[in-house]
């Protein structure tokens, strides 16, 4: 039984968009009901889909082993206290950090998770993980848009789940303006992003294309004036309500095939062009860094200032959400 609570607090700053706690458990649920059929989701989800460029994916939001985030997620369960499988878990946690393709059929480590996954302690972990890997990096992408309502924001969550924000988000600012600009309501800006995305999943494969009822699902709450998100909702055949929201708490198909490794000191040191240009990065940012394309000590010591700064672990490893916030 899902407790509800994190075994970290929350990465949210005062000055994002505010979401009262009911909506933000609507949004979560809408996604859920897209990746597992349910509103609640499945903290053990194991599922491998041939063709998706994330490889093994794992847990509410299932996240992938070849972005990093599933060694990431699994680190921190790992280091939590009275974790009921930690022990288990840690000597994978060298493959999965090398992102080690292997595990895709190592079906003791499938079991592994599975049975992670009715630990309330892994739980607690994902809320946590989930909620500063994705739920935070939208609202901020989100309100970097100028958008306000909810159901914008579930639009926002959505992608940042199943990957390709950024890109579909500049597509949008190119065809129609930015919110505000030439009087281009929120409605018009999420309208055409919406249909945007579903021609851009349409076209990237096969697999992604099947998932375009998602978009569907969208157009849908918006014509029936569901912005705000008032409860209840319908989505893909199923109810939403506070009844449903107060239980549980999603199968992912990556649609972000621009997979990189994680950077973080080894030995001997990571070099090559993805390093130069997270030290770049680092430099436009404001931190003095010298682009010399090896992932040192000094590197990784402007890494955790800049996750400090941006309220993410600062933990000295470049994975997907340091990229959002350093390339964003």
């Amino acid at each position: 039984m899902a407790t509800g609570k994190s075994s970290a607090p929350s990465q949210v700053s005062s000055a994002l968009p505010q979401i009262s706690g009911l909506q933000k458990k609507t949004i979560e649920a809408i996604v859920n009901v897209f990746e597992t059929g349910t509103p609640f989701g499945d903290y053990g989800a194991v599922t491998l889909l041939a063709g998706d460029s994330g490889h093994l994916t794992y847990g509410r939001s299932q996240t992938t082993l070849a972005s990093g985030n599933l060694y990431l997620l699994l680190r921190d369960y790992a280091n939590a206290p009275n974790g009921r499988h930690s022990l288990q878990v840690t000597p994978y946690l060298d493959r999965l950090r090398a992102c080690d393709l292997t595990l895709d059929s190592d079906y003791p480590f499938r079991g592994l998770l599975s049975e992670c996954g009715q630990d309330p302690v892994m739980e607690e972990t994902q809320n946590a993980f989930f909620d500063n890997t994705y739920w935070v990096p939208a609202l901020r992408a989100g309100a970097q848009m100028d958008i306000t309502l909810p159901l914008s924001f579930a639009v926002a969550y959505d992608s940042h789940i199943q990957g390709g924000w950024a890109t579909i988000a500049e597509k949008t600012k190119s065809s129609t303006g930015t919110i505000g600009n030439a009087g281009l309501t929120e409605h018009a800006w999420i309208t055409e992003y919406i249909n945007n995305r579903k021609a851009w999943l349409t076209a990237k494969s096969t697999l992604l294309a099947k998932t375009t009822y998602r978009m569907d699902a969208f157009t849908s709450l918006m014509a029936n004036g569901k912005w705000k998100l008032d409860l209840p909702i319908t989505v893909v055949g199923k109810v939403i309500d506070e009844t449903v929201l107060l239980g549980r708490q999603p199968i992912r198909v990556s649609a972000d095939d621009s997979v990189q490794r994680l950077l973080y000191v080894a030995s001997p040191f990571l070099s090559g062009p993805d390093v130069v240009q997270v030290q770049q990065a680092l430099q436009q940012k404001g931190l003095t860094c010298n682009p010399d394309g090896v992932y040192t000590n000094s590197t990784a010591l402007l890494i955790r200032t800049f996750q400090r700064q941006n309220g993410l672990a600062a933990d000295g490893v470049v994975g997907p959400a340091t990229r959002t916030l350093l390339f964003g």
